[in-house]
Formats: structure tokens, sequence, C-alpha cells
């Protein structure tokens, strides 16, 4: 089993959390921004990287812990396990309110995704579709409400 070490960001404005969706994989639910640390690189700088990278945005506000989780991720080679940290950031403005930007670099090197941002109301109906996410990006909504 192969460990790699992944860092997140969930950035809210109120009680809206930023998210994306990959337009030419429909079958991919919903993220928020990050992704896989470089070697050597500390958790808090590698999300900070790759939500820049991802968003198209540059992270001026501060990052706070919200969670650590392990997840397995079933690979055509074998299992890969998905160390994980997950960060919290909080605006005052949406940067933006919908846009779309590519993953220039994805770390599998293939060729730039296609990303649709937009802003998710976590008191709305979607938001408690579990399902509708990707990955386990939904187990940190609970913990995540309670902060906003």
């Amino acid at each position: 089993m192969r460990l790699r070490h992944k860092a997140y960001v969930y950035m809210t404005c109120g009680s809206h959390l930023l998210v994306f969706s990959e337009p030419d994989f429909p079958e991919v639910g919903l993220q928020v921004p990050g992704g896989t640390l470089d070697p050597g690189e500390s958790y808090l700088h590698g999300a900070r990287r790759e939500f820049e990278e991802e968003t198209g945005l540059e992270l001026a506000s501060a990052l706070h812990h919200l969670a650590d989780e392990d997840f397995i991720f079933e690979e055509p080679h074998g299992p890969d396990l998905h160390r994980r940290r997950f960060f919290h950031t909080k605006v005052n403005l949406k940067p933006k309110t919908a846009w779309d930007h590519f993953e220039m670099s994805p770390n599998n090197g293939a060729a730039p995704i296609l990303f649709r941002f937009f802003w998710l109301d976590l008191n709305s109906d979607m938001a408690n579709k579990e399902e509708l996410f990707y990955a386990g990006f939904y187990n940190q909504l609970h913990q995540l409400r309670r902060l906003i």
C-alpha cells in the first residue's frame, strides 16, 4: 500500500463553502481545493500551494487545522492510503461568485483538468447529500457547520 500525504482547504464565507466539480468527469462528486504534497513539503504549505494552483486565487487568509483523516483509495495497482489534513479558512467577501479554472499540473502527470468552482450553502438540501461529494469530502461538513 502506497502512502500519499494530502492537504485540503475548506474555505467559507458566512454559511457558504467553496467547492468544485469536474465538468469533463461528471461522475466525480463535489470536492474542495487541495491535493498531494510535494516531497518534504509541510501540510500547511501544501494546502496553500494546492489551493492557489487549483482555484487560481491567492490565499491571503490564515489556515486553521480542521481535522485529520486516513482514507483508503482502491487503485488498479492496489490500495493507496491517503493521509489527509484538512484546514479551514474564512473570508468576509467571496473573491468570485463562480468560475472555471484549469489544474495545469495534476499530480499524476495527466493533461490539465477543468474545475468549475461555486459556493455551496451549508444549510441547503444539496449540502446534506453525502452522495454528491467525492471520496469523503462530506465527512468534515458537520464539524465545519459548528465553526461558522
